[in-house]
């Protein structure tokens, strides 16, 4: 039986309003940071972002900011903090077609302003498509992308703060600062990767790239050769690329081998066919319930697909979307009559490209020994991050993604947590770092480790806002952490 919205006895729109109170604010994939907040304020002008943060500070409140949702660290929402949600906040600023830039108010989601490229260069001169977005979900907000410095399947390229030409943030005390790199740097670097936590970032500039029609090649790939076998694809001219790996932890292949999808542009005149292979949301839904349940068999399933898709053509920017059903398991756990809810948490870990073999490996004989529900992975490139203060791409590394499916109680979430803490000890054990958008789960010297500059970016935020007006769950779990070695 397929698993779609067909199948459940209500559609899930209404099992989302269930799920849901007054005030209380949820995460979209994880749903695991139900969070109450004072008031939730829904600006559509820069005028009203600043009097919410005056009102905030007649009241006493703290302040959160809030766009898709789907952050699972707590960065958006904060326990009694007034909740700037910035969903509405949605206009196209600036398109210069000329020099390839656009610029947008930060609450806008990745297809809404994709759509606007796509309807806006009718006639001659220049075609412009984004460079890069995160994958695995679109609806989410620019300034959202900014806040948590993402990345996308580039080979080539650092985080998206490569991307930005500017960003304009009103700041905590309702002033409102442009900032590059010439004017406001170490504002612009704090505030990329910032979390939220230096002020309300209301406009972006996003650099373009000349819109370009690629064609995916698609192979299976042992992890050993993976990285030479991306760097040959690299010097081939190719610009986009993952490789998505077993999940079948009783197969010998287990995090092995995988599928590697790499992109190589294609003159513009090359016909895109209408009959392409693409999976249905039935499909979609089908590969979930396997996921969950016949590991082996979605495994075959996936790689079949993608395998047939070797040879076809896209464009660069929309190929960069990506199917996704807000609340799936929820559906999942209705169809599996499951009593007890679930979701997938990610970790995102980051080694040396040479290292990827061995530490695939010695993750592979963890998740094995304390069995580890893996649903999905994948393997990425990052170019290292020069710019940003809290920058997570110190090198250019190899990303690993991790799904890892976590039931909702609290054996479940202690299993999950575990997981993650010894990942992060993997990734530092073989050079690596660790991405902190996910969770709340790394230990203060896993912390360190990874981010030496961690306190000074504490510090640095009490300087710019000494009264800690902007907050979040996230920031005081961190804040709180270091509270002792701070006051050394």
């Amino acid at each position: 039986m397929l698993v779609t919205q067909h199948n459940w006895p209500r559609p899930i729109e209404a099992v989302l309003a269930d799920a849901s109170t007054e005030n209380v604010v949820n995460d979209i994939h994880a749903r695991l940071n139900a969070t109450a907040v004072a008031q939730i304020i829904t600006p559509h002008t820069v005028a009203e972002i600043q009097a919410a943060l005056h009102l905030a500070r007649q009241q006493g409140l703290a302040v959160s900011i809030a766009g898709g949702r789907h952050a699972m660290g707590g960065q958006q929402f904060g326990t009694g903090c007034l909740l700037l949600d910035l969903s509405e906040f949605t206009q196209v600023l600036d398109f210069n077609r000329e020099h390839g830039e656009i610029e947008v108010e930060a609450g806008i989601e990745w297809p809404a302003l994709l759509d606007y490229l796509l309807t806006h260069q009718d006639g001659p001169g220049p075609q412009w498509g984004i460079v890069q977005k995160q994958t695995g979900a679109d609806r989410l907000s620019i300034g959202g992308a900014l806040a948590a410095n993402v990345h996308g399947r580039v080979l080539t390229s650092p985080p998206i703060i490569a991307d930005v030409q500017a960003i304009t943030l009103v700041d905590a005390d309702g002033g409102v600062q442009y900032c590059d790199r010439q004017r406001q740097p170490e504002l612009f670097r704090l505030a990329i990767g910032g979390y939220g936590l230096f002020g309300v970032i209301v406009a972006v500039r996003l650099r373009l790239a000349p819109r370009q029609k690629v064609q995916r090649v698609v192979e299976m790939v042992e992890v050993a050769a993976l990285s030479a076998f991306l760097e040959q694809r690299i010097a081939e001219g190719f610009t986009y690329g993952d490789w998505q790996f077993s999940i079948d932890d009783q197969a010998a292949d287990f995090l092995s081998i995988g599928i590697c999808s790499c992109y190589r542009p294609m003159p513009a005149d090359t016909p895109i066919p209408a009959d392409q292979r693409v999976l249905s949301p039935e499909e979609w839904g089908q590969l979930l319930l396997l996921a969950h349940t016949r590991k082996a068999e979605a495994v075959d399933d996936y790689r079949r697909h993608y395998l047939a898709t070797s040879g076809q053509i896209y464009w660069a920017d929309t190929q960069q979307l990506a199917d996704y059903t807000d609340g799936y398991h929820l559906l999942l756990d209705q169809y599996l009559e499951a009593t007890v809810p679930a979701t997938e948490m990610i970790a995102e870990l980051y080694v040396p490209r040479s290292a990827l073999a061995a530490f695939m490996a010695a993750v592979a004989a963890d998740f094995r020994a304390h069995q580890v529900d893996l649903i999905y992975g994948t393997v990425r490139l990052i170019a290292r991050d020069d710019e940003s203060f809290l920058a997570w791409a110190r090198e250019s590394f190899a990303c690993v993604i991790f799904n890892l499916h976590t039931v909702h109680t609290s054996e479940g979430l202690a299993h999950s947590t575990a997981a993650f803490r010894r990942l992060n000890d993997l990734a530092l054990a073989y050079g690596g770092s660790f991405y902190l958008t996910y969770g709340r789960f790394a230990t203060r010297e896993q912390v360190e480790a990874a981010y030496p500059q961690f306190r000074e970016f504490l510090r640095l935020k009490r300087q710019y806002d000494p009264t800690e007006l902007f907050q979040s769950d996230w920031y005081r779990h961190y804040r709180d952490l270091f509270a002792e070695v701070i006051q050394e």
